[in-house]
């Protein structure tokens, strides 16, 4: 307050100076007198030093002003009162309290913990849900496609072909040769799974309906991945390609020990004298990674570059990595004429409350479904067998 009276002061003693000179400057300008330069200058000098003075008055009365609000809106209450303390300040600012000066504040110590502030901290909570990785399918881009109307396919293969052609001389009997056929069935199966949810959530969380969708979804395309290359063929299981696929046998010795590079080579030949050469071998991902990471005697990669970015192949066939298959197993073949899907019901996704108690209870049932069949065409086409190491 006593800046705000002596500003004050000044203020007026600057105006009773002016008005003085301007008085003296009217009387004298009546009698035709006219003002000199000097009392021009001093006439502007004390108007410039009053209105110097009166700007910093009103910076002052605003600062009052602001610090009134300020302290309107800043109760009295302990917690203010602690950390607007000198002592509050001086640790802030890395101050060690003096000995035998006592700190008091009238609350208990406020922490993180759930007894005391912690409940009050609102989590920063991320949009979404993290979902769990899926594994990609890969076995039916391998295979054939193909559609039914039906629940079974009936089809026929050539088993065996006796030929005896051969020259003759006139009037003997001519040989015979024989063709023997067998019937096949392929039975469509169903892959079905399904989830309760309340009305609810799927209400309140849109976007988990859709999860739930995506889920299914993927789980189906994980088992019939698995179907069409390991299926058992036994009750409603599909009969797989690698199931029912020709067994290995070394068509010839190779030079030295045989690796697994030479047996996957092997087996491209075995499917090459059957009139059926191989396309693309499945391996596990480790198995693959193996032959890959072999070296020569100096240390250097056998196969291609490590910085390359080129699709895995073998002796030019396409290299299959899944982890639908057994590690340390292979299956060579020449996939698109061996084998043929033919899908009778696309994967979909209904949802239901007419289930049960779920009307009563607020919840519906949401289920994913497929039906298909796996025609083996050429078993003979398809080479399977155990990797060397």
């Amino acid at each position: 307050m006593s800046d705000l009276s002596e500003i004050q002061k000044a203020v007026d003693k600057l105006t009773d100076q002016v008005r003085e000179k301007a008085e003296k400057a009217v009387a004298e300008a009546e009698r035709g007198i006219q003002m000199s330069e000097s009392t021009k200058g001093v006439v502007d000098e004390l108007m410039t030093k009053q209105n110097e003075a009166r700007a910093e008055l009103d910076d002052l009365i605003q600062k009052m002003a602001r610090r009134h609000e300020e302290t309107k809106a800043s109760p009295n209450t302990p917690g203010y009162n602690f950390i607007e303390s000198q002592q509050f300040k001086s640790r802030q600012a890395g101050e060690r309290l003096r000995v035998g000066h006592e700190l008091r504040v009238d609350v208990k110590q406020i922490s993180s913990l759930t007894a005391s502030g912690g409940t009050l901290i609102a989590p920063d909570r991320q949009a979404g849900v993290l979902a769990l990785p899926m594994r990609p399918a890969t076995v039916r881009d391998l295979l054939a496609p193909g559609r039914t109307s039906s629940n079974l396919i009936q089809y026929y293969r050539e088993l065996v072909f006796t030929n005896n052609a051969a020259p003759v001389a006139e009037g003997t009997t001519k040989p015979e040769s024989d063709l023997t056929f067998e019937a096949k069935d392929a039975k469509v199966i169903k892959l079905a799974h399904w989830i309760k949810a309340t009305t609810e959530i799927l209400d309140d969380a849109p976007a988990m309906q859709s999860m739930i969708d995506e889920r299914l979804r993927y789980g189906l395309s994980y088992v019939e991945d698995v179907q069409l290359l390991m299926g058992s063929g036994v009750g409603q299981n599909l009969a797989g390609i690698y199931t029912t696929a020709t067994a290995y046998v070394q068509p010839i010795a190779p030079a030295g020990t045989e690796t697994d590079i030479d047996r996957l080579r092997l087996a491209f030949l075995q499917g090459e004298l059957a009139l059926l050469p191989a396309d693309a071998a499945i391996l596990h991902p480790s198995n693959w990674a193996k032959i890959e990471l072999l070296k020569d005697t100096q240390g250097r990669y056998i196969i291609g570059n490590p910085q390359g970015t080129l699709a895995p192949t073998l002796w030019g066939r396409r290299i299959v990595t899944t982890l639908a298959m057994t590690q340390g197993q292979f299956l060579a073949g020449n996939f698109r004429q061996s084998a043929q899907i033919f899908d009778r019901e696309d994967a979909n996704v209904v949802v239901s409350t007419e289930n049960g108690t779920d009307f009563q209870e607020n919840k519906v049932t949401i289920m994913a479904e497929e039906r298909l069949a796996l025609v083996d065409w050429r078993p003979q086409a398809r080479i399977k067998g155990a990797l060397v190491a």
